[in-house]
């Protein structure tokens, strides 16, 4: 049976020429694909991918927590990011965050696809561009360091801080997680009061220091 693999990017260019190079190979079906995270979400409980090529950097909820949403409702699923980054940060938290592969987007359809099929078969693939040593050191020794701030914040509060950092406004955000606005305002004063910040710019700042948002 064919590999049915699922795009989540928030280019479209970027998204039409990886399903054209991968609809061509005999074992690989793209069964669908979305711009950004939380569409990511409902399309992937619809559609049920083994594998899904995610971005890292993805608007409404980034690829690092569209990846732990994935992992932890359908941990079957295969998740492999396909970034410009190749810093450890965005490669530890993704690693941590459930992920499998992580490759450069420079990187050639036959190396995607080989880490496709490594995914499938239950195995790990980092591209050679990487350095595979150093993440591997850096994941293997998280856990002896110090728990971190955002580490502490619930999904909820990791939504609305990406949210946030990208201007919507709390009327906004209480619409796109169909919650009340005082529910909005209690999960961003718990933001501020766990992040040891005081202000909407000092959550962005934050977010922009840790990598959290590419703004």
């Amino acid at each position: 049976m064919a590999i049915k693999v699922f795009l989540a990017d928030d280019h479209k260019l970027f998204r039409q020429g990886l399903r054209v190079l991968l609809s061509e190979k005999q074992d690989i079906c793209i069964v669908g694909e979305a711009e950004d995270g939380r569409e990511a979400l409902v399309q992937i409980a619809k559609l049920s991918p083994d594998v899904v090529i995610m971005d890292v950097g993805m608007p409404l909820l980034n690829g690092i927590e569209t990846t732990r949403q994935v992992k932890k409702d359908f941990p079957k699923i295969r998740v492999i990011a396909l970034s410009m980054h190749v810093d450890e940060k965005f490669v530890a938290e993704m690693l941590r965050a459930g992920a499998v592969g992580y490759l450069c987007k420079k990187c050639d359809t036959d190396e995607l696809v080989a880490a496709i099929h490594v995914a499938v078969s239950g195995k790990t693939y980092l591209s050679p561009s990487i350095s595979g040593t150093l993440v591997e050191h850096y994941v293997r020794n998280a856990s002896a360091t110090p728990a971190s701030a955002y580490s502490q914040l619930t999904d909820r509060e990791r939504e609305i801080l990406q949210l946030l950092v990208e201007e919507k406004s709390i009327k906004e955000i209480a619409g796109e997680l169909s919650v009340s606005i005082k529910t909005v305002h209690a999960h961003r004063e718990h933001l501020m009061r766990k992040l040891n910040v005081q202000t909407v710019a000092g959550l962005t700042k934050y977010a922009v220091r840790e990598g959290l948002t590419e703004l």
